[in-house]
């Protein structure tokens, strides 16, 4: 079925913790709507690549600062065969090394810093400027589209998201346990939760969807039939 976007541009911003569907849900979603699906949290990882690469400490703010003024981190969202949105770290498409675990884990730690972030949500408010898009991250709804029409926030409990950590890590050859991935996914929620500026929250205006157990179309369901109620799209 196709849809029409009835309010123009459209603004989706969809939130939650890792793992708990973001990119999976705002990429079948962008190919279920034909607009722009944008990646946010691709260009902290491009970051924290580049610091790792350079051997950059990223408890030091002023390198990690001065890291981020050399390189340049640019998104490709558009709408394909699988609705990708690739990252580019100075021209390298790296959106598969960022991916990895080592990524995941050191993000946190250069997305925590005040300047870094300003620097990133400007670049992000940019991209939807007169565009529609489905954006996701942690501080979409909060921070980089406080005005979005529809505000998502995707949850699962910690036991599935642990499961979907350690079934990508193994598609991706990595050696782990489920143990390991139900760990990385606490610590990056502590992470994301306690961080001083633009800590991942459920904004009072975002409509919650628990996915545990939902079929990723179930879910793409489920937020179309919002948008439909909220006069935002309509069948065609």
């Amino acid at each position: 079925m196709k849809y029409k976007i009835i309010k123009h541009p459209l603004h989706i911003a969809i939130d939650g913790p890792v793992a708990s569907g973001k990119g999976t849900i705002s990429a079948l979603l962008s190919l279920r709507l034909g607009i722009i699906y944008i990646y946010t949290g691709g260009m902290y990882r491009a970051l924290a690549l580049s610091c790792l690469r350079n051997q950059v400490t990223t408890a030091n703010e002023t390198d990690v600062l001065a890291q981020l003024q050399k390189i340049s981190i640019t998104l490709s969202p558009k709408v394909n065969g699988d609705s990708s949105c690739l990252v580019f770290l100075n021209g390298e498409d790296v959106t598969h090394e960022i991916k990895k675990p080592n990524i995941a884990q050191t993000a946190p730690l250069v997305a925590k810093i005040p300047e870094v972030r300003k620097h990133m949500v400007l670049l992000q408010q940019q991209l939807a400027k007169n565009t529609s898009v489905i954006m996701e991250g942690r501080d979409i709804s909060l921070r980089v589209l406080p005005d979005a029409q529809l505000k998502v926030y995707l949850d699962a409990s910690i036991v599935e998201r642990a499961q979907r950590l350690f079934l990508l890590w193994q598609k991706q050859g990595i050696s782990t346990s489920i143990e390991d991935a139900r760990l990385a996914a606490k610590e990056r929620d502590a992470h994301d939760q306690s961080r001083s500026v633009d800590p991942l929250q459920k904004t009072p205006d975002a409509q919650v969807v628990q996915t545990d157990g939902m079929k990723p179309d179930e879910v793409v369901d489920a937020i179309i039939n919002k948008l439909i109620a909220q006069k935002l799209i309509e069948p065609v």
